[in-house]
């Protein structure tokens, strides 16, 4: 089947949201959790209604919104009356919506992916609401992706100004997720197990929907209900790996990881009676695998990756993906390729910096490297070979814009050559926001109220012979 370019951008993007469809919170958590005669089903784990005397919800994260209203559809308005179901769970100020039983709160601002004083509030509110119950109670834990920055509840002697600074500090250094919630667990009351350790539940279950490459359970939005020590010793040697003691950075974190490594605090578990369990409803391999489904249904022929944890940089990744795609436009086969990751950026100096985010990168370094290849630059608008590259986050959210990611077409390639743009100069000073919004190339979608990497779509047209 022979398509247009604007025939491949629609595709391509339909492809892209079926992947977004396949990991929403709601349908996610309607699949493990249910009411099944007498039990209560949880993942692999049942529990008999007649013997839970309450439920509690807690929990923090970009996907908050739409698992907690998967909860109360499960459950019903029967059961959530006849176990008193309470329940605070923290997200982003633009996902809130009005539920019957479980709070919403709005732990920071819309397209600021920081702590803050309100995210401490909500925080404190859940150590306390999971230390009043008792081993006739369950304890439902809803996490997902940016619950890090949703779940700040800083250790004595650590303030939020500090933890705000090293968060971008470490973020614009380049510092991948594990190496930034190795370190953010390691100043935590709350993190790296602080929840589960406060929880005085009879059965404590966590549900995941995973932004981790590789579902590291002590590593999604930190670990809050996983009971791992943290390592301050690791969080000091990123630091250092870093330049952060140099820079000036957080002098009050750099304290307290140094006196945590001579003079570790005792071990703190949680009562025997308390059970801790851990599900994975959704990742990366699930959004890539729906997305898989879409493009099947449209006639393609697909192949699917599901990223690696040490992925590389934006740019590593954007050349990576059009060698790829030079290589389905040269040789029979798929015409498709789909793969999630969440690569790195490192920006320049505040003074130079532009606007966009680590999709927008991506797509723009392929870009870059296509404006000097004269063969394929052109990607004849309606014959010949043609290509599309669509690389989105899966919350909406690309760095501090109201973009998701970018997209690559020959049309994108021709506005930008039409207004004389370089886009060398607009990937160094990470400026690509700026570029694809010139040349109708931005994704934008608005929260998705999800979270599980970032997701790409290659679609070529071979040249017909």
């Amino acid at each position: 089947m022979e398509r247009s370019t604007a025939e491949l951008r629609d595709d391509a993007e339909a492809i892209w949201r079926a992947g977004l469809e396949a990991v929403g919170g709601e349908r996610l958590v309607r699949t493990h959790l249910a009411v099944e005669g007498p039990w209560l089903r949880l993942g692999d784990q049942r529990l008999r209604l007649d013997q839970v005397r309450r439920v509690v919800v807690v929990g923090a994260g970009k996907a908050g919104a739409s698992m907690a209203s998967g909860v109360e559809q499960a459950l019903g308005e029967s059961l959530l009356q006849e176990k008193q179901l309470s329940g605070w769970v923290n997200v982003p100020a633009d996902c809130l919506r009005p539920l019957r039983r479980i709070h919403l709160h709005p732990a920071r601002p819309a397209g600021c992916n920081e702590p803050t004083a309100e995210g401490i509030h909500g925080s404190e509110h859940m150590l306390q609401m999971v230390a009043g119950l008792s081993a006739q109670d369950v304890c439902l834990c809803l996490i997902s992706g940016g619950g890090s920055a949703l779940l700040p509840a800083p250790v004595p002697g650590v303030t939020l100004e500090d933890k705000v600074a090293l968060t971008r500090f470490l973020s614009a250094a380049g510092a991948d997720i594990r190496q930034l919630n190795t370190v953010r667990k390691a100043i935590s009351r709350i993190k790296g197990g602080g929840l589960a350790r406060a929880c005085r539940a009879g059965h404590l279950i966590t549900f995941i929907i995973s932004d981790v490459l590789g579902d590291p359970l002590d590593m999604i939005a930190s670990g809050p209900t996983v009971d791992v020590p943290p390592d301050p010793q690791q969080a000091l040697r990123i630091l250092r790996e870093f330049g952060a003691d140099s820079a000036g950075i957080a002098p009050n974190v750099l304290a307290h990881l140094q006196r945590a490594t001579r003079d570790p605090a005792p071990a703190v578990t949680r009562r025997a009676s308390s059970h801790g369990t851990h599900v994975i409803v959704g990742n990366t391999a699930t959004a890539v695998d729906g997305a898989g489904q879409e493009a099947e249904r449209r006639g393609y022929s697909h192949v699917m990756l599901g990223g690696t944890p040490s992925e590389g940089t934006a740019e590593q990744s954007g050349r990576h993906l059009l060698q790829m795609a030079r290589h389905m436009l040269a040789n029979p086969g798929p015409d498709c390729l789909i793969s999630g990751g969440e690569p790195t950026v490192q920006l320049i100096e505040a003074q130079q910096r532009g606007k966009g985010g680590r999709n927008q990168q991506l797509v723009l370094a392929a870009l870059a490297e296509l404006w000097t290849e004269p063969q394929l630059a052109a990607l004849d608008n309606s014959h010949g070979p043609s290509l599309v590259l669509l690389s989105g986050g899966s919350d909406g959210e690309d760095g501090p814009t109201d973009a998701a990611g970018a997209i690559l077409t020959a049309e994108v390639i021709s506005a930008a050559r039409q207004r004389g743009l370089d886009p060398a100069d607009y990937l160094r000073r990470n400026d690509a926001y700026s570029f694809f919004q010139q040349v109708d190339g931005l994704l934008q979608t608005g929260p998705t109220h999800t979270n599980v990497c970032d997701l790409r779509v290659v679609l070529v047209r071979r040249p017909q012979p």
